[in-house]
């Protein structure tokens, strides 16, 4: 599997289901049945995806989404599911967190309150994270085997956020004009005042 591969894999889930959970168990069905090394590579390519997104601006411009709820887990888990919008989209909020005003899928959550957001439609995919390993266990039998094997093929696999970038308040108001303009625009944080 190249990176090319891994592209048009996570982009044609979203045509087999929109839902997060489905789109997951879809991705595990078809990697339990390619290489185990194709496996591997995938669970590498999208660790290797997390890095351009790792960091503080892009933490600041989810934070905002969530209204100030992005703690280090939901950071964790809004990166995949940033990826899981498609390498075009990816790519245009990696070069500037503030794109991430132009994803439909974002653009859809704003004027609602995250309470309001149905869990499908939550910017976090947990499950994206998950689904190599489960794919490698169903063709192995090794639970988190994928673990031991991309260890010896030299790729730590990463667990929590190692955001790069001037660390910055990402709650402050001030701070987050002046790095996300845009977004801010969309999803000012006194929308949440009202009653």
């Amino acid at each position: 599997m190249d990176v090319e591969d891994f592209w048009r894999l996570l982009e044609h889930s979203a045509e087999e289901s929109t839902h997060p959970q489905r789109r997951a168990e879809w991705l595990e069905y078809r990697l339990s049945k390619v290489a185990l090394g194709h496996i591997m590579d995938f669970q590498i390519y999208l660790d290797t995806a997390r890095g351009p997104i790792d960091t503080w601006n892009m933490l600041g411009g989810a934070n905002l989404i969530m209204d100030g709820l992005c703690s280090g887990d939901s950071f964790w888990y809004f990166q995949p599911w940033l990826i899981g919008q498609g390498r075009r989209w990816w790519q245009h909020a990696a070069q500037n967190p503030d794109n991430l005003v132009d994803l439909p899928a974002v653009q859809n959550l704003a004027g609602r309150r995250p309470q309001q957001w149905p869990d499908a439609e939550w910017p976090h995919w947990e499950d994206l994270s998950a689904v190599a390993s489960l794919a490698y266990d169903r063709r192995t039998g090794q639970e988190e085997g994928i673990y031991d094997a991309l260890s010896e093929r030299g790729h730590p696999c990463p667990s929590a956020p190692q955001m790069i970038g001037n660390i910055w308040n990402t709650d402050s108001p001030a701070e987050i004009e002046q790095r996300l303009p845009r977004l801010n625009r969309l999803f000012p944080r006194e929308r949440y005042l009202r009653p």
